[in-house]
């Protein structure tokens, strides 16, 4: 870990993660060494943030359900614990990226 890195916030690596490739909420738990439940609540402040610079975009390949491809979800920075079309809990993660 280098410098950086160890005096960065989470939310800090979070946004640095996304800037090098694309991540699911479960893909940066696993990366960062950060409780899963905790993930979205920083990637929220993660697009406030991004938003309101303006230099970059936070984007977002919304939550899909594996069962009928249902994708218009009202909060796509969330993780929907079933599709509010056919009630399937087969739900695809978010891809989170900045750019």
């Amino acid at each position: 870990m280098s410098d950086r890195e160890s005096t960065a916030t989470t939310r800090q690596r979070i946004a640095d993660a996304l800037r090098d490739e694309p991540a699911t909420a479960s893909e940066l738990s696993t990366n960062l060494g950060v409780p899963a439940s905790s993930v979205y609540g920083h990637l929220q402040h993660v697009a406030r943030s991004i938003e309101s610079d303006g230099d970059e975009q936070f984007l977002v390949a919304p939550p899909e359900c594996l069962n009928c491809g249902f994708n218009a979800f009202d909060d796509p920075v969330n993780y929907p614990s079933r599709c509010p079309e056919c009630r399937s809990e087969g739900i695809e993660e978010a891809v989170f990226k900045i750019e």
